[in-house]
């Protein structure tokens, strides 16, 4: 990804004030680090909402405050709960020589053939992970291959994803991020499976079904 850069002023507007701010198209925000006393900014709210849609918490952001530039990572938006837009930001400065520790998003690609030919139903038990490494070195995405699953009963764990040497996944290397299962008895295969999570007893679970295989023996015997 091409680097971001977003300008900065320091401000001194803080309360009820800063609706004024907002108004004249101006975001509030708050840089802070582990060798930097946080400072309150302010950027052109427009640019800033244009470049946090192409941005997860793992990508890496260059605050450029009055000339100086602070390599940074988004840790928290606050947004208006009626309009949905932006209105504060907290940015978390980095030493690029400094290993940290940060949540990075999974993205599921490929075709599960337990899925696709089975009619079985992919159990997604988690969809982030946590892992440490150099800043620079901070994927966007962990992508997991669910072609992997080819049969009913398939899983696939934490050990079995392929990363970078540079990047250390802190999650525990058996749990499982995601099962392929049957669709009449998917909650006991997902509940046999060590770390998998019952997906009628969580409903947040993503699930995904396949189309079922026409079978010509089981045609041919009727």
């Amino acid at each position: 990804m091409d680097k971001v850069v977003l300008k900065a002023v320091k401000r001194d507007v803080t309360g009820k004030q800063v609706k004024a701010m907002r108004r004249d198209g101006q975001l509030p925000a708050v840089i802070y680090g582990r060798h930097l006393e946080p400072i309150a900014i302010s950027l052109e709210a427009h640019a800033a909402s244009l470049a946090m849609g192409k941005l997860s918490s793992s990508s890496l952001i260059t605050i450029d405050l009055d000339g100086k530039e602070y390599p940074a990572l988004v840790r928290e938006r606050q947004r208006n709960f009626i309009k949905g837009n932006l209105t504060h930001i907290d940015f978390m400065a980095v030493d690029l020589t400094e290993k940290i520790r940060a949540t990075v998003r999974l993205e599921f690609v490929g075709v599960s053939g337990a899925v696709k030919d089975y009619n079985g139903v992919l159990v997604k038990n988690i969809e982030k992970l946590e892992v440490e490494c150099l800043p620079t070195d901070l994927p966007e995405r962990i992508a997991v291959d669910i072609a992997a699953l080819a049969q009913i009963g398939n899983s696939i764990r934490v050990r079995d994803l392929a990363v970078s040497d540079a990047i250390r996944i802190l999650n525990d290397e058996d749990e499982t991020i995601a099962v392929a299962t049957a669709a009449k008895t998917e909650a006991a295969d997902v509940a046999a499976v060590p770390g998998a999570v019952d997906a009628a007893a969580a409903p947040g679970l993503s699930v995904e079904r396949g189309k079922k295989r026409s079978d010509s023996r089981s045609e041919n015997s009727q």
